[in-house]
């Protein structure tokens, strides 16, 4: 959460010149409400079954740079979906988070003791993010133009799954 994910990846669509893509955005533009709404009235469970599904039609219909949600690697069929593939996880420690997303964040995840529930968050989620992702990127005092030429350059390095 906070770490720049869309931010990164519509300059390194910029730099590529493709098209970008944010599973977030999708869900909010189909659902007509904010996630924080989907979380309100729907509860979480429900917003991972739309972020599942809007990752799965993303990663089959678009052929640009995708950002997904936080949330999208606690699914096993998408770490699937996404595995080989060229994934960046963009890492970062919780005095960058709460510089960028702030210590009373809107965010639902983050609603009650922000530090402590990104702190849980991030546990759960990292080793998921290592596991489909090629390359990790720290974003720690980074610009996002920064984090983007690192993403590109790593990757670029990074050996394909199989080689």
């Amino acid at each position: 959460m906070g770490v720049g994910k869309t931010t990164v990846g519509g300059l390194i669509a910029d730099r590529l010149g493709l098209a970008r893509r944010d599973t977030d955005a999708d869900i909010v533009a189909a659902q007509a409400r904010s996630i924080a709404d989907i979380f309100a009235a729907e509860g979480e469970a429900r917003f991972r079954d739309l972020e599942r599904a809007a990752v799965r039609a993303a990663l089959a219909e678009h052929r640009g740079v995708l950002a997904l949600g936080g949330g999208a690697v606690l699914d096993a069929r998408t770490r699937g979906l996404l595995a080989g593939g060229p994934v960046a996880f963009l890492d970062m420690e919780w005095h960058d988070a709460a510089q960028r997303v702030g210590a009373d964040s809107v965010r639902p995840l983050l609603a009650v003791d922000a530090e402590a529930a990104w702190r849980r968050t991030r546990q759960v989620r990292r080793p998921l993010y290592l596991e489909v992702a090629r390359v990790v990127v720290d974003t720690g005092g980074r610009t996002p133009r920064d984090v983007a030429v690192a993403v590109l350059e790593a990757l670029a390095l990074a050996p394909a799954p199989g080689r």
